[in-house]
């Protein structure tokens, strides 16, 4: 039941990209994000002065619901706002990415449930990029749920601070390696079996957290860093299949693969500082200490590793069948 209601990447970005045609006609590309199999019911509006407004009916490319038409705008379409309706009752973002004119360096907005609209800006600032890109790449970790239950199945294996560091420094590194790689186009790989790779790391660690002995050392318990680095290559393909999929400015791509990834580890180590948090509030209350003293810790471990290695299993076999199919 966790598993079937916890996809991962289930509210990816919306994308929403206008660039000059001739005269008054600008191409408008919209591409809606898929849930439940079905189009996210959110339209991107253009400004008033612009006909048509709305797209036509989306099809289907594998990941999302895009749509494409020419619009024509009597006045400077920048004069007026675009709008994502029915944004506001759902859970995620729409990235919006505006040409002023051809040669010109793209503009990147960040539409958000909370703001909706925005009015187009005829220029580019390298201030846009940095603030939408960093803010893209929060977004995509804390609801990418799979990259989440890795880093917390990490937590329960490495309970020694000083290989815990070293194990999410090489998490960081290879991840950040194969995103720009990819995203740069040196690495390709079809992505509904790297998916299903990455579910099946998360279920290596769930395994590793079930049958964690001290007296019979693993791979992972001597070298965790070795296995979070060679795990984190294959996760940094997936956050680079977010990125490929809402395309980064041409000008100012160094800075928005730089502003992507940061955001990235601003959320992994929000997320892992939640985690701390809740564990020194356990100790204070001496909690920590009851579990120790009794089977109960034994217990909640071995309960946490079935329950992550459930969901992870459940991912594994969805993603391969996709795959297959």
């Amino acid at each position: 039941m966790l598993a079937g209601s916890a996809h991962s990447h289930a509210l990816e970005p919306g994308y929403l990209e206008i660039i000059p045609a001739e005269n008054d006609q600008w191409q408008v590309t919209w591409r809606k994000p898929q849930v439940s199999g079905k189009a996210m019911e959110i339209d991107a509006v253009l400004p008033a002065g612009c006909a048509p407004r709305r797209g036509g009916t989306p099809r289907f490319d594998g990941r999302a619901y895009v749509s494409g038409w020419i619009t024509v705008c009597e006045t400077p379409i920048w004069e007026g706002d675009i709008f994502i309706e029915k944004l506001q009752s759902t859970a995620t973002d729409v990235l919006v990415r505006f040409v002023s004119e051809p040669g010109a360096p793209a503009t990147t907005l960040r539409l958000t449930p909370d703001a909706p609209s925005a009015r187009l800006p005829a220029a580019q600032t390298s201030w846009s990029v940095l603030t939408s890109y960093i803010a893209l790449g929060v977004d995509h970790i804390l609801a990418g749920i799979d990259h989440l239950l890795f880093v917390f199945a990490l937590l329960l294996l490495v309970p020694d601070r000083r290989n815990l560091i070293w194990a999410i420094t090489a998490f960081t590194v290879s991840h950040s390696m194969t995103l720009a790689l990819a995203t740069t186009g040196w690495i390709s790989l079809p992505m509904p079996p790297v998916e299903a790779v990455i579910a099946l790391s998360i279920a290596f660690l769930a395994v590793e957290v079930v049958t964690k002995n001290a007296n019979r050392k693993t791979m992972m318990q001597r070298s965790p860093w070795l296995v979070a680095f060679a795990f984190g290559l294959l996760h940094g393909l997936g956050f680079a299949s977010a990125l490929q999929d809402i395309g980064l400015p041409h000008s100012e791509i160094p800075l928005a693969l730089l502003a992507f990834n940061i955001g990235i580890e601003t959320g992994q180590l929000m997320f892992v500082a939640c985690l701390l948090i809740v564990a020194f509030i356990l100790g204070k209350t001496g909690a920590t200490r009851a579990i120790s003293e009794t089977k109960v810790g034994g217990v909640g471990l071995t309960v946490a590793g079935y329950a992550i290695g459930s969901v992870a299993a459940f991912w594994t076999v969805e993603r391969t069948v996709a795959f297959f199919g």
